[in-house]
């Protein structure tokens, strides 16, 4: 399995300038091959095929004054922008002939220096290399000092250097990993995903909801406040427009490690997993959406999915119109309606639920009961013979 391990990066100021070019010259190479077939097309011609486009943009500009400081990157770097503006297109089309599957891909755009996002790629054909010091290599950048939070467990085939909106600089391999499977675990669990609590678990656990960006929006007022007095194009607004990424940024990292934490000790305890599968986008058209978006549902599914694959664990994804919640865990029986404010109930068969917890044992029966199908097992109870004294009808009344 294929991974990504991103480290923290310290340039210098000579550094940043040098990252600073290669954003700007893959940005101009995207830019540039995106124009020439935008134009292609409008004028009726064929579509300019991938190595006749590297020729025109890449080879070719460098020998004109007006892209002759292409030179003074390396070339991976544009072939690499250029890869990924050729990888857009492919997915564009495969969507709109229904190769791909999911939600429609819009067609590729132009970059933009002011873009949140700055990235360039570094393949085994630039020679990039980690020193015996510890630092990065990266050709025509120099040896760039790495906080290294942890080991690399190969040797990687590709490094992206990313920019982000707080100026932060990262690097980001892509190592092959070959774990084995965990110890198998006789437990499983089912979880309920909340905005009170983040998340309830089958086995009765709550666990609380950090609220990351709420905690953080006293600083993130301040932070915009400030930003709204500074005048359009002025350093000052460039300054206060870093000052908010940042305060965003906290936010974020936050609530990633949080949620890699809290995945990786659910995956490494439990052999199946079952969740809801939640519509994300659906629940942001609400007005709950700025606490939807907070809790990070996503992003922690996400966790759970390449975890479970990565260590031999099973996870499940449970239909959203599944009634958890109006479900009785003991006897089956599903209430007309339930409200979000009513937070435990009473069953006719005289069982009290709370609600959350209820949901998460149902998720983990309604997960089982999934997984033996995906097995071959048997999914519905067996017909049970009825007693002489229970009601019946004749087949044909009403």
């Amino acid at each position: 399995m294929q991974l990504r391990y991103q480290y923290r990066l310290y340039p210098t100021s000579a550094q940043r300038d040098a990252l600073a070019r290669a954003f700007g010259c893959a940005r101009t190479v995207f830019n540039d091959g995106l124009r020439m077939r935008q134009e292609a097309r409008e004028n009726g011609l064929p579509y300019i095929s991938d190595a006749d486009l590297s020729k025109r943009i890449i080879t070719q500009a460098k020998k004109t004054p007006e892209r002759a400081w292409l030179g003074e990157v390396s070339a991976v770097v544009l072939q690499q922008a250029l890869a990924d503006l050729n990888t857009a297109y492919r997915n564009f089309f495969a969507s709109l002939t229904g190769k791909r599957k999911g939600p429609k891909i819009a067609p590729p755009r132009f970059r933009s220096r002011k873009d949140n996002r700055q990235a360039v790629r570094f393949t085994r054909n630039a020679r990039f290399s980690i020193t015996a010091g510890g630092r990065l290599r990266l050709p025509k950048i120099g040896d760039v000092p790495v906080r290294w939070s942890r080991g690399l467990p190969s040797a990687p085939s590709s490094v992206t250097v990313i920019k982000d909106a707080s100026g932060r600089h990262f690097a980001s391999f892509v190592v092959e990993t070959s774990d084995g499977p965990l110890p198998e675990s006789a437990s499983e669990v089912g979880i309920d995903l909340g905005l009170k609590h983040f998340a309830v678990l089958s086995d009765g656990r709550k666990i609380d909801n950090p609220r990351f960006l709420r905690r953080a929006e006293r600083r993130l007022k301040k932070a915009q406040r400030a930003l709204s007095r500074k005048a359009k194009g002025s350093n000052n607004r460039a300054k206060a427009v870093v000052k908010v990424a940042r305060a965003h940024a906290r936010a974020a990292d936050a609530r990633r490690d949080f949620a890699h934490k809290l995945s990786t000790q659910i995956i490494c305890k439990n052999q199946a997993v079952y969740v809801e599968n939640l519509s994300v986008k659906g629940l942001a058209r609400t007005k709950l959406a700025k606490s939807v978006y907070d809790a990070g549902w996503g992003q922690f599914t996400a966790m759970l999915a390449y975890k479970a694959a990565r260590h031999g664990r099973t996870l499940v994804r449970i239909d959203r119109w599944f009634p958890s919640s109006k479900m009785c865990s003991t006897c089956g029986a599903v209430a007309e309606s339930l409200p979000l404010h009513i937070r435990s109930w009473t069953c006719p068969c005289g069982t009290v639920h709370d609600r959350d917890v209820n949901a998460a044992i149902n998720i983990l029966a309604a997960g089982r009961a999934e997984r033996l199908n995906a097995c071959g097992g048997q999914v519905s109870p067996p017909l049970a013979v009825a007693q002489v004294d229970e009601a019946g009808s004749l087949r044909g009344t009403a």
